[in-house]
């Protein structure tokens, strides 16, 4: 059978594809800049595990308390040698980005102490955890203040600002590597280390904190590199590689990430229990896979910004930018544009495809919420998914695909349902 035929089959129509062909013909050069950082970062974690003595003992389960848990406490030090940090905190019940970084926040910052966001306002589901939106034990309940700074117009970081900003009440500055629900660019490796670099000039002693989410191994360096004194992610994203079924991290500076263990469990027990459960062997591979599982998503966000982009859309980053995360911003204007779109990513699904995707009220969101998500672990956004908020200016965000060619099946699939829906033209 020809390679047409299948995807005929699957739904995509001549027209479709030949558009879809004609695109990724011209991105060869693209797709081999990202092999070799794929390359780079493979080595990089191969030499992390073999520096760590990494045996199959490692994947043993542990019960109850979890006392000397050796999978646990190596699958620890791997992480600090991938991210070159004193210490790391890899577990499964920290049970997503935004409980990681809940925790690294609450567990770092005490009463009277203020929180720093030079990079606006941050992710949706952290604005309760602060306290912008009032919540049960929210950090602004135990008395911490927030303030933030906003970008200037061209998405870059207003350093007048922040210089004023910082006060002797300054504890910890958090900084969000990737859009979340916006429309700017997302911030380099190398931006981020010159804002590190920028604040601890005017204060030594402040934490600098990274919110890493979806963009571990796009580069072939991490904000620990440039002096991040923590970094915090999601293991159902990038460093998971699709294996890991739950579970979160946070890396950094030794007296930081004690003071988030003692959160996470309790004062007095910290990094010494927490069973792993037997979930030790998927953590490990899929650290593993990483590389290789991201390398698919970025090629498969550089197709969906240079298809929808040669449609007129506008795009984020565009098709010929650097990439410093996994997520694709697409702005269509109107709310048909995006469902449509989220009902294609959904349609090429190897799980759930069946289901149509619509808008709903989600917690710890503003606005209803539609996500397109057909993946083998709930949520998981290293997988190919696509969500958006229905409010101006009615963007998707596309992110994941364990695989360049289940990308690559979304985005043709999202062009038929919009060319379906009569809202494009090729």
């Amino acid at each position: 059978m020809e390679i047409d035929s299948i995807y005929e089959e699957l739904g995509i129509s001549r027209s479709v594809l030949d558009f879809g062909t004609k695109i990724e013909g011209k991105l060869k050069a693209r797709f081999e800049e990202i092999d070799k950082n794929a390359e780079f970062n493979q080595m990089k974690v191969i030499k992390a595990m073999q520096e760590n003595r990494v045996s199959d003992i490692h994947f043993a389960a542990t019960t109850g308390y979890g006392y000397n848990d050796l999978g646990r406490d190596t699958l620890e030090a791997v992480y600090a040698s991938v991210f070159h940090t004193e210490s790391a905190l890899v577990r499964p019940n920290l049970i997503s980005g935004t409980h990681a970084l809940s925790i690294a926040l609450s567990g770092n910052l005490r009463p009277g102490d203020e929180l720093l966001s030079p990079a606006g306002k941050p992710y949706d589901t952290l604005e309760e955890v602060i306290g912008i939106r009032e919540s049960v034990g929210s950090l602004k309940e135990y008395g911490v203040v927030y303030r933030q700074v906003d970008l200037l117009p061209d998405g870059t970081f207003d350093y007048e600002s922040i210089e004023k900003a910082i006060n002797e009440k300054t504890r910890l500055v958090t900084i969000q590597r990737s859009k979340g629900y916006d429309t700017r660019p997302t911030f380099s490796v190398s931006q981020i280390g010159e804002l590190i670099a920028f604040i601890k000039n005017i204060k030594p002693e402040i934490i600098c904190m990274v919110d890493n989410c979806y963009g571990e191994f796009v580069e072939r360096m991490e904000p620990s590199d440039v002096g991040a004194d923590m970094i915090v992610g999601s293991l159902i994203k990038n460093p998971g590689g699709g294996l890991a079924p739950i579970g979160g991290y946070i890396a950094g500076r030794t007296d930081c990430i004690d003071r988030a263990s003692y959160r996470l469990t309790a004062p007095g027990l910290g990094k010494e229990v927490g069973a792993s459960l037997g979930l030790n062997q998927s953590f490990y591979q899929g650290l593993f896979l990483s590389p290789t599982v991201v390398a698919g998503a970025l090629k498969g966000a550089v197709f969906a910004a240079n298809v929808y982009e040669s449609l007129g859309f506008a795009v984020v980053p565009d098709g010929r930018q650097s990439r410093h995360d996994i997520i694709q911003a697409v702005t269509f204007g109107n709310p048909e544009g995006v469902i449509a779109f989220c009902q294609g990513i959904q349609a090429a699904a190897p799980v759930d495809s069946f289901v149509t995707p619509e808008p709903w009220d989600m917690p710890g969101y503003d606005a209803p919420v539609i996500m397109a998500a057909g993946a083998f672990v709930q949520g998981s956004s290293i997988e190919l998914s696509a969500d958006a908020p229905i409010k101006p200016p009615y963007a998707v965000y596309f992110q994941g695909g364990l695989t360049w060619y289940h990308a690559k099946l979304g985005i043709l699939m999202s062009l038929q349902k919009l060319l379906d829906a009569g809202l494009i033209v090729l």
